[in-house]
């Protein structure tokens, strides 16, 4: 990744882009497949192609961007497949982070540090301190996640409030269910796009998505680049936001 000098984003010019895209990258597996090559080549291209979208996403006048890494679901991948995804974070990390921060992008992590060996739950930490006071994209790094697990804790943490006497039954409301979340410092995303074709949420973000668009690509993850990015954002401009009503939003 290189230093970059933004040309004008679409914001700049006056047009309609979402504050925060969520990705579920998938396709990879298939990419390499496709191609006779084993799987982990599909991880590292994919690797590529998050640069790309990262690349995109400050030119474009986004401001939030969370990608879908790895779920508390993987685990049950074979074992040499988890060690090497767990070693391309490590990777990444070690490789771009000087280019990340000096290209001010903030790096939020999200999802359970359970399972994740010390060595890289330092290298995280270590991500997010040094480019905490970055504002011109926050890339938030969904790893070891799962929407499931992340609302059964915000619920438990609102039942020992109540169980502590500092919360009442009826306080538990969903303002205080999103307050209660690991996203709570996060706006919810406004569009969320999956590639490969597939159409599921494959737990990801299921309280948070409540009111995104959605949008499925045919393009496997590897392929993904700021032209495809920038064609998700122009659907995404022409979709009507009206969030439960009868009035079209502007956001």
């Amino acid at each position: 990744m290189t230093h970059l000098t933004p040309p004008s984003s679409l914001t700049a010019l006056g047009l309609k882009v979402p504050r925060h895209v969520a990705i579920i990258m998938d396709g990879n597996g298939r990419w390499a497949e496709a191609r006779g090559l084993p799987r982990f080549a599909g991880h590292t291209a994919g690797v590529e192609a998050v640069r790309r979208t990262v690349r995109g996403a400050i030119e474009l006048g986004l401001q939030f961007l969370t990608i879908y890494s790895f779920s508390t679901e993987n685990w049950t991948r074979p074992e040499a497949e988890v060690s090497f995804l767990m070693g391309l974070m490590r990777r990444f990390i070690r490789s771009d982070l000087a280019e990340l921060h000096k290209n001010g992008v903030r790096i939020r992590m999200l999802g359970e540090r359970t399972r994740l060996d010390p060595d890289l739950l330092a290298l995280m930490d270590e991500a997010v301190e040094i480019t905490g006071g970055n504002t011109a994209l926050t890339l938030v790094i969904a790893f070891n996640y799962g929407g499931r697990d992340e609302i059964a804790k915000a619920a438990r943490r609102l039942a020992a409030q109540v169980v502590e006497g500092a919360l009442t039954l009826d306080a538990i409301t969903p303002e205080a269910m999103s307050a209660a979340l690991d996203t709570h410092d996060l706006p919810d995303p406004d569009l969320l796009i999956r590639t490969s074709g597939e159409e599921r949420l494959s737990n990801f973000l299921l309280w948070q998505l409540a009111y995104a668009e959605f949008l499925f690509l045919d393009v496997l993850w590897p392929d993904f680049d700021r032209a495809w990015l920038e064609r998700a954002l122009q659907e995404y401009r022409i979709r009507d936001r009206r969030f439960g009503g009868l009035v079209r939003s502007t956001a």
